[in-house]
């Protein structure tokens, strides 16, 4: 399907140790915590969230909640174009492992937790930014996000992927402030009760290029739903450790930077609208800096443009009108 790209994918523990690479994407969440003077206590009490988290839903055969941990790895895919000395960090994802201590047993988890990607900071720190400028009313420019689902798609279908990686990605994202939920009779043990949205969102179309579906289901002894995108039957093409891992990892995470919703001091009830500015909420004690956060996805988009979308222009236009979504 893909005779233009390569993909290359590297892979690096994400541990109370961890330091970020020099070509990570900084405005990734796990590279945010770890730096700065809090990053050995950021870390090492995010991963013990984490393990905390999975060890309460994954209850069975586990009287004293200690059971597992989950490992995590920072998993960077960089793309080489076709006859170039040079490669583009492309895109970036956590996978989970599960360690059973009892069996000493190593478990795969799920790719696709904390997924990033640099054309997607330029679609909308760029693209989409400078479409409405000026504008009095809200537009999405044509064949908006169809490169970046291509890509993404003919990386999932690379021998790349394929052999390091047993199952399609799991993406684990917050639900939308500016959408309404409303749960369903629908109950999973581990995935908990499903919530249908009101409408769907320009994020919710932007990954249905990237061949996702959602779902939007909010776990046991949760505040909030979390939206899962997915390939194929997210219910059961997983198992429960496997989903457990993502739930445990993306809810610490979304507590982190997103407690108005992930960690406010009441539960989602039977119509639920996500408010972030919510004051009715705790907060972790780990730092988080949001701001820094959106000013590097502006930069990272940029980044991208310069060095990615205007040099090889042609050819990406020339390759994407060759593929199919």
């Amino acid at each position: 399907m893909n005779t233009e790209f390569k993909f290359d994918i590297s892979r690096l523990r994400f541990d109370k140790d961890y330091q970020p690479a020099s070509n990570t994407r900084l405005t990734t969440n796990f590279a945010n915590l770890a730096r700065g003077k809090q990053r050995e206590s950021n870390l090492r009490n995010t991963l013990k969230m984490i393990n905390n988290r999975f060890n309460s839903l994954a209850s069975w055969d586990n009287p004293t909640g200690n059971r597992y941990e989950v490992v995590l790895e920072i998993i960077s895919v960089n793309l080489a174009v076709a006859g170039q000395d040079t490669s583009f960090p492309s895109m970036e994802v956590l996978k989970t492992n599960i360690i059973d201590l009892q069996t000493g047993k190593r478990l795969d988890g799920i790719v696709g937790n904390n997924f990033s990607s640099y054309v997607r900071d330029y679609d909308f720190s760029v693209l989409l930014l400078e479409h409405n400028q000026g504008q009095s009313q809200f537009s999405v420019p044509a064949n908006f996000g169809e490169l970046h689902g291509k890509l993404f798609k003919s990386f999932i279908q690379s021998p790349t992927y394929q052999e390091q990686f047993k199952k399609p990605p799991v993406i684990c994202l917050s639900v939308s402030d500016n959408k309404t939920y409303d749960r369903s009779e629908n109950h999973h043990p581990v995935l908990g009760y499903e919530y249908q949205p009101n409408d769907t969102s320009l994020t919710e179309e932007y990954f249905k290029k990237m061949g996702l579906s959602v779902r939007y289901f909010m776990p046991p002894n949760s505040v909030s739903p979390l939206a899962f995108y997915f390939v194929g039957d997210l219910l059961n093409d997983y198992s429960n450790l496997e989903l457990i891992s993502t739930i445990a990892t993306m809810e610490t995470f979304q507590k982190i930077y997103r407690p108005e919703i992930y960690n406010a001091n009441a539960v989602a009830g039977k119509r639920y609208q996500p408010n972030l500015n919510n004051s009715d909420h705790s907060l972790t004690q780990i730092v988080y800096d949001r701001e820094e956060r959106s000013a590097l996805a502006k930069e990272q988009g940029k980044f991208t443009q310069e060095h990615f979308i205007k040099p090889y222009q042609t050819l990406l236009e020339q390759w994407s009108a060759q593929v199919a979504l």
